[in-house]
Formats: structure tokens, C-alpha cells, sequence
């Protein structure tokens, strides 16, 4: 468990990962006020991680939910492996940010990727779960906890 949980979020401005489009126009990158007003799913995750990988339908099928947003953070990756990663395996964030050097993922807690965290309206961290999104943990665990910070 996070000692974080319950507390607010650490403050989070990253880069947007350069070259990184959708639709034509470049993919933002995470901001503080990125999280404002609403629950907002944050997945550490890097194109080195193999789990990652694995966890990619979760996430698009996650990333399609518009009752709350996913970010990513991209952590200690070059720009052009992470775009190669997205392109390849897909791309179901909202916004990713470029932590190269890993400072953020720091402040946020984060022991290794995949992580992700709910981050509740008020910007709280209120669950984190360790290890990849998957068929084991998506309907429960993680489901349960991001209703919880919907009704917040």
C-alpha cells in the first residue's frame, strides 16, 4: 500500500512526449490541472516494460470510460521508443507526460511499472495497484475503487 493514499496528489507537470499526435495534433502533456473537477486514472508505464504490454486492452478498453480521464506518465524513456510503443501496442491516454528522469514517479510513490493510481475529484490519491492492469484485478479490484471515487 501507498503511503499516499488519503493525501493529495503530488504536484505533476510533465512535458508532453514530443512527436507524440492524434488526430493530427500533438497529445498533451499532464499538468496539474490536468486532474481538476474530475476522477482521473494515472498509469506509470515505460516501452521497456513488458507487462506494460500486456496491459495495454485493459487500458483502451479503461481509456474509452468517460466518466473518468487516463493519463499516462512515461517513465525513463527515450521519445522515440515511447511513440513506437504507443503506435505499436496502442494508445489509450488522454495525455502523457515525459518523465525521462524519473523525479515525478518519485514523488508519486512509484516502486516500478506498470502502476496506476485513482485520483479522486478533489485530486486525492485514493487506491494504487502495483503491477500491470489485467483480467485478474480489473473487475476487482480496480473497478470497485475508481466507483468509490466517482461518488466522492
Amino acid at each position: 500500500p501507498s503511503v499516499l493514499i488519503g493525501k493529495p496528489m503530488p504536484k505533476t507537470v510533465l512535458p508532453p512526449i514530443p512527436g507524440l499526435n492524434r488526430d493530427g495534433k500533438p497529445v498533451p502533456g499532464l499538468d496539474t490541472a490536468t486532474f481538476k473537477g474530475g476522477v482521473t486514472l494515472v498509469n506509470v508505464w515505460a516501452s521497456w516494460c513488458v507487462p506494460c504490454r500486456d496491459e495495454v486492452p485493459f487500458l483502451e478498453a479503461l481509456g474509452k470510460d468517460k466518466r473518468f480521464k487516463l493519463v499516462g506518465i512515461n517513465y525513463k524513456d527515450a521519445s522515440a521508443d515511447a511513440r513506437r510503443f504507443l503506435n505499436r501496442f496502442g494508445d489509450p491516454f488522454a495525455a502523457n507526460g515525459a518523465d525521462r528522469s524519473g523525479r515525478t514517479a518519485i514523488d508519486w510513490g512509484v516502486y516500478g511499472v506498470p502502476e496506476t493510481y485513482v485520483v479522486n475529484r478533489a485530486g486525492t490519491i485514493t487506491y494504487k495497484l502495483v503491477g500491470p492492469v489485467s483480467d485478474g484485478n480489473l473487475m476487482s479490484p480496480l473497478m470497485p475503487e475508481i466507483e468509490k471515487a466517482l461518488k466522492q
